[in-house]
């Protein structure tokens, strides 16, 4: 147990202030304080002792310097049982310091609220971790707390051990101390990382804060969490079940495709993270039922989202199936009331999500894998038509809302289009011709062939050989889009000119694997 006689204030956050300097009162533990936390303890009249006037040495460089001082680190990092360190304080008349209450410059919100290069600098804490670091370090004898959070819990302990602390608790808060200025450093060198445009720094610094723990991973004996960098997913979640790790993952596929829809249009039905059904007509109650008629065997115990605000009349069709979540950009009150209903349906408002540049990262056998997100704006510009047979405009509308849905499919992928809305989707295949057969058996299937007059191909990358094309035009399909690339384009080309199919290359390929 340590008896904690004298403190170190300095705090940019001071919520909750008071409950602990009440606290420290009732114990008489001394004060020191600098600017404006000194003069905030002053105010709610309690007893500190400015570390100017500790020191004996005035803060100089507009405040860069005050607490960067021996008698201050001395008397944090001093062993209390080394005698040649009880007896060089003692020649120096230092004290001991036994509590260090530091939290840090608000270098992350400044981020957010500025660009100014100059005023995010002045941001960098190096007093406070400084201190940090140097009492976390020393927890044999040193209590460290940064967070008015852990406030409640030190009060606790005070008050549990008399004014003192134990060395589980200093343990415990030493973790989290250095948890914290790792976080805090992170933040800085990824931001210096994107001020000069390095993607890939020879040492890369991932940070995150915990979202929450989930029940389990994939499989029950699997352990999970969820992480943001913003501490915030900017998805709410209003009603259901806890999303589990398998929620998320398919979660996160669906607002991917839908937020790469037109504004407030289009549905997307997602499946073990694949869609199984896209619909970007402009009725939502249509868009819904066209994208549930792609697959509705896949459909079933599937995610819903919708890139607009979900209806009375859109969530009552919602409710017609079992399903594991609803998302919208808001859903209104009516809606909200008939899909509670259904307890378990986890029901989720994406209104406040914007898909930014992002890098995407896959972890295995204490390695990663990181690269940029695959978030380009498709447009006309990115193909080339190759054959002698044109597409009309709705044609090549058909084409870029097939490819891009495609990009979002497990390769190897095909996806199969009528006008505005999926009608069969091959993913995730060892063999592009195979991908082909499960698209088009599932168009067969589930879909009124007069009513697919025009049928439209949408390929992840080349045909390596011509069967594939040839198995997609021999099932009515009349125009494909494809990315170049393979030594036998020619002969697609070919094949395309002589059935008089419709075909153009993009300049892009879109694995997703």
């Amino acid at each position: 147990m340590k008896k904690i006689k004298r403190a170190i204030i300095s705090l940019s956050n001071k919520e909750n202030l008071n409950s602990i300097l009440k606290t420290l009162s009732k114990y008489k533990i001394e004060i020191i304080s600098s600017g404006g936390t000194f003069k905030e303890i002053k105010k709610l009249k309690y007893k500190c002792t400015e570390i100017s006037n500790y020191t004996k040495f005035s803060e100089i460089l507009d405040g860069r310097v005050k607490t960067l001082h021996p008698k201050i680190h001395a008397g944090i990092l001093s062993k209390r049982k080394n005698k040649l360190h009880k007896k060089q304080l003692l020649k120096n008349k230092f004290k001991e310091i036994d509590l260090v209450i530091v939290n840090f410059y608000p270098f992350e919100n400044i981020l957010k609220k500025t660009k100014n290069h100059l005023k995010i600098i002045e941001n960098i804490d190096v007093g406070g971790p400084t201190m940090v670091r140097a009492a976390a370090k020393n927890y044999n004898f040193v209590t460290v707390i940064t967070k008015p959070s852990q406030y409640s819990s030190l009060i606790n302990e005070l008050n549990h051990n008399k004014g003192g602390t134990s060395l589980n608790f200093r343990q415990k808060m030493s973790e989290n101390a250095f948890v914290e200025t790792a976080y805090y450093d992170s933040i800085i060198a990824n931001y210096f990382n994107n001020l000069s445009g390095n993607k890939f720094p020879s040492k890369k610094v991932i940070h995150g804060n915990l979202v929450e723990k989930l029940r389990y991973g994939e499989n029950p004996h699997q352990e999970s969490a969820i992480y943001s960098k913003d501490g915030n997913l900017k998805i709410k979640q209003l009603s259901g079940k806890q999303l589990s790790y398998n929620n998320y993952n398919d979660i996160f596929s669906a607002l991917t495709i839908s937020k790469s829809l037109p504004k407030n249009i289009g549905t997307v039905i997602v499946k073990h993270s694949n869609p199984s059904g896209v619909s970007i007509n402009k009725d939502k109650v249509k868009s819904y039922k066209l994208a549930l008629k792609c697959d509705p065997v896949s459909a079933f115990g599937g995610i819903v989202s919708c890139n607009f605000k979900i209806n009375k009349k859109l969530a009552i069709e919602l409710n017609k199936i079992f399903l594991e979540v609803v998302i919208g950009n808001k859903i209104d009150k009516d809606a909200l009331k008939i899909l509670k209903k259904k307890k378990n349906l986890r029901i989720i408002d994406a209104k406040d999500l914007k898909l930014k540049d992002a890098q995407n990262i896959i972890s295995n056998f204490n390695s990663y894998l990181v690269q940029s997100d695959d978030n380009k704006k498709i447009s006309k510009k990115d193909f080339k038509i190759v054959s002698k047979t044109k597409p009309d405009k709705k044609t090549f509308d058909s084409l870029l809302f097939a490819f891009n849905i495609c990009r979002f499919v497990k390769s190897n992928a095909i996806v199969l289009v009528n006008k505005d809305t999926t009608i069969g989707i091959g993913s995730g295949q060892p063999s592009r011709l195979d991908s082909c057969k499960i698209a088009i058996n599932k168009m067969k299937k589930f879909q009124n062939s007069e009513n697919n007059s025009k049928i439209i191909a949408a390929s992840d990358a080349f045909f390596p050989f011509v069967d594939g094309i040839e198995t997609l035009v021999n099932s009515g399909v009349s125009a494909v889009v494809q990315p170049y690339g393979s030594i036998r384009d020619k002969e697609v080309i070919k094949f395309a000119n002589q059935t008089n199919t419709v075909l153009i290359f993009s300049k892009t390929r879109h694995f997703r694997h």
